[in-house]
């Protein structure tokens, strides 16, 4: 082969890599989540956590997280029929427009989960090709009523694990969206004594847990559940199971986090002064110590503590953004500048340490709330998706080092988790 034609393939090959980066980012751009690093904070406080892992570029499942105002939230879960770039269209094009017809509704305060299905479903009906079929899950919180409303079209069960660690599965109760689906069925739980919620698709309970076995996750899903208090927890149990990936993977995990005063273990207040971030870090150390945490854990969370416990203090009550501190620091005036805008401040910054116990595994939750002004969660994404960015590096070393951390809706107070 010439050299000139390796070169044309490399082109080509480069240029095929090139598009398909873009398309991935269109697809995770359709994918609403107003969640994203998010606790749901209406009359409880709870966790919710995402797994998305397209087998290929494009993907079969796509997913939606949105929050209709402060008690009502709404996911979306769809799986499309076989793999490749036929399903994916299909996915996401509902996905799109179910967003879109959302983001209408919020507008007009006028959601309505009926409507949502039957326009989705007439939208949906003509673009499907006569023998393909679309497993959907629409699912609609209400947090005030304690109510669950759901339509499952040929999706897997949900689980739900009630407060005294029952599992109950919920199957579907419409047959796969078609071109030819006319009808439909909306059923109503009540939640009240749910604490925890797994949303999955098809792909994570078709896996074969074994080379070349018949048997697949789906043997050990509700057990594994059970005995997993995170997303994180749930995760690694799951893939520590499975052979190798053979399809699209997504869930949604929501548990509740129980953050009364039973299980405090101490709550500090600290002023905005530089001087104090010594004192708290001595602090925060002492009261780990003092649950037992081994050392090494005490290191990691350590260091997440002082990343969050800065963020509070300089971004959040001297207010100071990503480019006015590297703007300090190349001028090289970044701690007189601290040390300027903290005279007379006298915001204060809250740490609050609980220990919640469950019969498989105890975790120490740390939240942390100042009183800025707070920030869009939603900013979190862009870094994410690029780590060597500087900018929120803070954020990025707390979750690498973490079980999860998760900002309330107003963005001045985040809470971290830390397994014993």
């Amino acid at each position: 082969m010439s050299e000139e034609r390796i070169k044309e393939l490399e082109a080509n090959e480069q240029y095929a890599n090139y598009q398909a980066e873009l398309a991935f980012q269109k697809e995770l751009n359709i994918l609403r989540n107003d969640f994203y690093y998010q606790v749901i904070d209406s009359k409880d406080i709870a966790l919710v956590d995402f797994m998305y892992r397209p087998l290929d570029t494009l993907s079969g499942d796509a997913y939606s997280a949105r929050r209709i105002d402060e008690h009502r939230t709404f996911y979306l879960l769809v799986d499309g029929m076989g793999k490749g770039v036929s399903a994916s269209l299909t996915t996401i094009t509902m996905t799109a427009f179910v967003n879109h017809l959302i983001d209408k509704m919020i507008e007009y305060d006028s959601f309505s989960l009926n409507i949502l299905i039957q326009e989705a479903i007439g939208f949906i009906r003509p673009i499907l090709l006569e023998d393909e079929v679309l497993s959907v899950d629409f699912i609609y919180f209400n947090s005030y009523f304690k109510e669950l409303e759901y339509a499952k079209f040929a999706m897997p069960p949900f689980l739900l694990e009630d407060h005294d660690h029952n599992i109950k599965k919920i199957k579907s109760n419409n047959l796969p969206l078609s071109k030819w689906t006319e009808d439909y069925k909306v059923d109503t739980i009540n939640v009240q004594n749910i604490e925890k919620f797994l949303f999955y698709s098809d792909g994570i309970v078709e896996n074969q847990v074994l080379e070349n076995s018949n048997e697949t996750y789906a043997k050990y899903i509700e057990e594994d559940f059970k005995n997993s208090f995170t997303k994180e927890e749930f995760k690694e149990k799951f893939l520590a199971k499975i052979a190798k990936q053979e399809d699209d993977l997504s869930l949604i995990f929501i548990n509740a986090l129980d953050l009364s005063q039973k299980n405090v273990v101490v709550i500090k207040e600290f002023p905005t002064d530089i001087e104090c971030l010594e004192e708290a870090n001595q602090w925060y150390e002492e009261t780990l110590n003092s649950l037992d945490m081994p050392m090494k854990s005490i290191i990691k969370t350590g260091l997440v503590f002082t990343e969050l416990f800065m963020n509070a203090y300089e971004h959040g009550n001297l207010g100071i953004n990503s480019k006015e501190k590297h703007h300090y620091m190349e001028e090289d005036n970044y701690f007189e500048k601290l040390k300027e805008l903290q005279e007379g401040n006298d915001k204060k910054i809250e740490v609050s340490v609980y220990k919640i116990t469950e019969p498989y595994s105890t975790y120490v939750v740390t939240k942390i709330c100042d009183e800025g002004d707070g920030f869009d969660t939603q900013i979190l994404a862009h870094i994410f998706r690029n780590s060597k960015k500087f900018n929120g590096r803070g954020v990025f070393v707390s979750r690498k080092n973490s079980m999860g951390i998760y900002y309330n809706t107003k963005g001045n107070c985040v809470l971290f988790l830390t397994k014993l």
